[in-house]
């Protein structure tokens, strides 16, 4: 509900609904995304820069609160804490200790964090806001230097619709029998800690070999995963269970939206023993899955499962507190059907001299008690940067990436918040 131009509270979307039922400090269902700028940050300009941005992003100014029946959001008039760096990123976000809010923005050195809960909004929607932030911190130190630019300031007015109930289809049926997932095998870290791994790509070297696949950038480094889990982990492991992966799908390319909320689907790679023995199955079984899933009709066959779920009269009449019982047993299982995801959000976009004060973007996903390892990527100018988060006290994965891209030419260079030894040298076979 609005009162003029201030939020006064809104029901959360159909995605949403579901991760404050199921977070915690084991799965806190948070993404981060970062940048690397040219010189230290300033953390007054910063602090400033956000306030200014929230108000610009009124449904990002939020805290949330227990209904009855559903969590749902209120107006937040506390300003938004902004502090230097030092824990590990995507950790549970503890409203409690964040002044309500559902983001939190941390800055070490050269480096902007935003750490999101993905009840607020997707890695996309998140982009927006963060590269405003971004936008607004760099006008405060060079305003001389980007006078030129004459950015538009104004009010963004974004839908907070929830698309999914918007384009779900009713008569839509299920997929069939779901199998349990091959859960990554390794010693795992001290409790808490997380590897972060980011394997700087160059983007045209990568383009050049993924043409003679005939493949997507996203379909490659997909294959180029499933092919380093398999002989890193899998086979080492006799694994049994079949190797699966979400990859999540922006649902505004095929549906008109301009929802800031969450507005996102998946699909399921799934490869058995015998389908990964060479690189050229691995990429061909990935392009397959990729042309059979990504088509309008199986689209929205997995968003309308999932949001005549969570609308079901049975289960929207259930009271909040046992709600989040039940979500949290069923979730025990559902993490159970997948072994990684891997979210690759594209070009991220920056106009004019702006690109001059920065030197990459960052996205990162929280691995779990389940999905030990996650995977993401974002681009920018002539990088496309792959990050590893995970909860394995073993880079093995890791290094047969790095290894499978330099053996064909690609140049990767390797940087990480230290936890495990570096890749980049020493890669055994």
């Amino acid at each position: 509900m609005k009162n003029k131009n201030l939020l006064i509270w809104r029901r959360l979307d159909n995605s949403a609904k579901i991760f404050p039922l199921s977070t915690g400090k084991r799965y806190s269902t948070v993404f981060r995304l970062s940048v690397l700028l040219k010189e230290d940050i300033k953390p007054n300009l910063l602090q400033e820069a956000v306030e200014e941005t929230l108000e610009k992003y009124q449904s990002f100014k939020v805290k949330i609160k227990k209904g009855f029946f559903w969590h749902y959001l209120e107006n937040n008039t506390k300003k938004p804490i902004i502090e230097e760096e030092k824990d590990y990123p995507c950790k549970y976000i503890d409203p409690t200790l964040n002044r309500g809010y559902l983001f939190k923005v941390t800055y070490f050195k050269n480096k902007i964090n935003i750490d999101i809960f993905h009840a607020l909004t997707d890695g996309n929607s998140g982009i927006v806001f963060f590269r405003e932030i971004v936008y607004t911190y760099l006008e405060k130190c060079y305003p001389e230097e980007l006078k030129s630019e004459n950015r538009t300031i104004r009010k963004i007015e974004y839908d907070t619709e929830d698309s999914y109930i918007k384009n779900y289809d009713k008569k839509a049926k299920g997929n069939g029998a779901n199998p349990k997932a091959y859960k990554l095998k390794a010693k795992q870290l001290k409790l808490g800690a997380i590897s972060c791994i980011h394997q700087i790509i160059n983007l045209e070297q990568l383009k050049q070999e993924t043409q003679k696949y005939d493949a997507t950038i996203t379909q490659y480094l997909t294959a180029v995963l499933l092919y380093s889990i398999y002989y890193e982990n899998y086979l080492k492991n006799k694994g049994k269970r079949p190797i699966k992966m979400y990859i999540p799908v922006n649902l505004k390319k095929y549906f008109p939206s301009k929802t800031i909320s969450n507005f996102f689907s998946y699909i399921t790679l799934q490869a058995k023993d015998t389908e990964i023995f060479t690189f050229e199955k691995t990429i061909e079984l990935v392009k397959k899955t990729f042309e059979e899933q990504l088509t309008e009709k199986e689209i929205i066959k997995t968003m309308s499962n999932n949001v005549k779920l969570g609308n079901h009269p049975f289960i929207k009449m259930i009271p909040l507190f046992l709600k989040i019982i039940i979500v949290r047993l069923a979730y025990i299982e559902i993490r159970k059907h997948s072994t990684t995801t891997f979210s690759n959000i594209g070009r991220i976009g920056i106009i004019g001299d702006y690109k001059n004060y920065i030197d990459y973007f960052l996205m990162l996903i929280a691995p779990d008690p389940y999905e030990r390892i996650k995977c993401s990527s974002c681009t920018f100018e002539n990088n496309i940067v792959f990050t590893f988060t995970s909860v394995l006290d073993d880079n093995k994965i890791e290094k047969g990436f790095y290894r499978f891209l330099t053996e064909k030419g690609i140049d990767v260079k390797i940087e990480s918040n230290g936890v495990l030894d570096d890749i980049s040298t020493k890669t055994n076979k």
